[in-house]
C-alpha cells in the first residue's frame, strides 16, 4: 500500500483561459441564435457574416476569431420601385426648389416699391373745398387748402428698410460663411444631400429676416398714411362742425354743402380703400415665392419597412472555472480520506515493529476484510505484494485488528514464519524490515 500522493491543485491561468473560451463560444453563439433574418412584405433584414475581428486575451494571451456581422435591408420590388418614385420626386422639388430660390434672391434685392400703377390716396381738397357756407364763418385756416396726404411716404419706407438691410445684409453673409465654414469642418462637401439641406434652412431663415425688414418698413410706411389721413380727418371734422354751427344762417346752402361733403367724403375712402387692396396684391406677389419655396421642400419622407420583435435567446454561460475548482476540492477530500486509511494501515503495520512473534494464522481469525495491499522484500529480495487484513481473534471477538496474514507472509519470507503449538507466528520485527525495505 503507497502513500497517497495530493491531488494537483488547478493552474489558475490555464483555468481562467478555460472560463474566458467558454464565455466567447458561449457569446457567438448567443449573436448566432439572436441575429435571426426577417422577411416581410415590405422587404426582408438579413444578418451575414462578413469577417472577424481578432481578440488577445490579455491575462493569457490566447486569440480568439470573433466573427462580425453586417445587417443589410432589401425592399421589396414594389417597396424599391416606390422608394425610386419618391427619390425622384424629391429631385424634382429640390431642383424646382432651387431655381426658385435664385429668383427669390433676385426678387429681395430690389427694394419694394409699388410704382406709379398704385391708385392715389383720397383728394382731401375735394372735401375741404366742396364750397362756401352762406355767411361769413371763418374756420380758422385756409378752406381752399388741401389737408389730405399729400405723400404716400415711399421716400421714408425706403429709408427704414435701407437702414434694416444695411444693418442685416452683412450679419447675413458673415452667418452664411460661418455655416459654409462648419459645414467644411465635419467633411460635407458643397453639392451634398446634408449640404443642400443645411444652405436651404440658412436661405429660409434669411429670407423670413429681410421679409421682416421689409414688412416693418411697409408698416413704418402704413404708420405715416395713416397719421396724415388721420390729420386731415380730424381738420376736415373741424371744418364741417363749423359749417355746422353756421347751418342756422344759411340752411340751404349748408345742406347742400353738406351733401357735396358726404359725396367727396365717399370718393376719399374708396381711393383710399382701392390704394389699400392695390398694396396687399403687391405685398402677396412678393409673398408668394417664399410660400412656394416652402411647399417644394417639404417632401414626403421614404417609409421603411417595419421589423418583428424576435425573441432572444440566451445560452447560459458555463461555470468552467467552478467545475475545475470543484473537481479539485473532491480530489484533495478524497486524498484526505487515502491518506487517512494510509496512515491508519500503516499505524498498525506499525504496531508489529514491537513484537518478536505474532500470532497471525489465518485459522485463528475471523471476520477478515482485506483492506489493502503493501509491497514487501522478499528472500530474493525482489519487491511483492503483501495483502493487507482488518480481523478479529476468535479469542477475542470484537476488538478489530490490522495486519497481514502468517499464509501470506510465508509464501514472500518463508523464514519469518514459525508455528507455537501447531499455530503460525511472524516475526514481525522481520517482515516490518522487508516493508521498509521494499518502499
Amino acid at each position: 500500500m503507497s502513500k497517497p500522493d495530493p491531488p494537483t491543485p488547478p493552474n489558475p491561468y490555464q483555468t481562467a483561459a478555460a472560463q474566458t473560451g467558454t464565455n466567447v463560444s458561449t457569446g457567438v453563439a448567443n449573436s448566432f441564435l439572436n441575429n435571426v433574418n426577417q422577411i416581410t412584405p415590405e422587404g426582408s433584414l438579413n444578418y451575414d457574416v462578413t469577417g472577424n475581428y481578432s481578440w488577445t486575451d490579455p491575462t493569457t494571451g490566447h486569440a480568439y476569431n470573433i466573427p462580425r456581422f453586417t445587417s443589410t435591408q432589401t425592399l421589396s420590388p414594389q417597396g424599391q420601385a416606390l422608394k425610386a418614385q419618391n427619390d425622384a420626386t424629391k429631385m424634382n422639388l429640390a431642383t424646382m426648389g432651387n431655381a426658385q430660390s435664385s429668383r427669390v434672391s433676385n426678387l429681395l434685392s430690389t427694394p419694394f416699391a409699388p410704382g406709379g400703377a398704385a391708385p392715389g390716396a383720397g383728394d382731401a381738397s375735394k372735401i375741404t373745398g366742396v364750397g362756401q357756407a352762406a355767411t361769413s364763418f371763418d374756420p380758422g385756416w385756409d378752406i381752399t387748402k388741401s389737408y389730405g396726404p399729400e405723400d404716400n411716404f415711399s421716400a421714408d419706407r425706403q429709408r427704414v428698410e435701407d437702414a434694416l438691410m444695411s444693418r442685416i445684409n452683412p450679419q447675413l453673409a458673415k452667418e452664411r460663411g460661418n455655416i459654409e465654414q462648419r459645414l467644411a469642418d465635419q467633411g460635407i462637401r458643397y453639392g451634398s444631400q446634408a449640404y443642400t439641406s443645411a444652405m436651404d434652412d440658412y436661405n429660409r431663415q434669411a429670407t423670413d429676416t429681410r421679409f421682416g425688414a421689409i414688412s416693418q418698413a411697409g408698416d413704418e410706411q402704413t404708420r405715416l398714411n395713416q397719421m396724415a389721413a388721420s390729420q386731415a380727418s380730424f381738420q376736415n371734422q373741424a371744418q364741417a362742425q363749423g359749417y355746422q354751427q353756421n347751418q342756422g344762417l344759411a340752411s340751404f346752402q349748408n345742406a347742400g354743402l353738406a351733401q357735396q361733403l358726404a359725396q367727396a367724403q365717399s370718393g376719399f375712402n374708396a381711393q383710399n380703400a382701392a390704394r389699400n387692396q392695390y398694396m396687399q396684391e403687391q405685398y402677396q406677389q412678393r409673398n408668394q415665392p417664399l410660400n412656394e419655396i416652402s411647399a417644394l421642400m417639404s417632401g414626403a419622407q421614404v417609409q421603411n419597412p417595419n421589423w418583428l420583435n424576435t425573441p432572444s435567446s440566451q445560452i447560459a454561460t458555463t461555470d468552467i472555472g467552478g467545475l475545475i475548482n470543484q473537481n479539485f476540492a473532491q480530489q484533495q477530500q478524497n486524498y484526505q480520506s487515502a491518506n487517512q486509511n494510509w496512515q491508519s494501515t500503516m499505524g498498525g503495520l506499525l504496531g508489529l515493529g514491537g513484537k518478536l512473534a505474532t500470532m497471525s494464522d489465518r485459522r485463528a481469525k475471523q471476520n477478515i476484510e482485506k483492506i489493502g495491499t503493501v509491497f514487501s522484500a522478499g528472500e530474493d529480495n525482489g519487491r511483492h505484494k503483501l495483502p493487507v487484513y482488518e480481523w478479529e481473534y476468535k479469542h477475542d471477538p470484537g476488538t478489530r485488528r490490522v495486519g497481514p496474514m502468517a499464509q501470506d507472509v510465508e509464501k514472500i519470507d518463508p523464514g519469518a514464519v514459525g508455528e507455537i503449538g501447531g499455530v503460525k507466528h511472524i516475526d514481525a520485527s522481520r517482515v516490518m524490515g522487508g516493508i521498509l525495505r521494499a518502499a
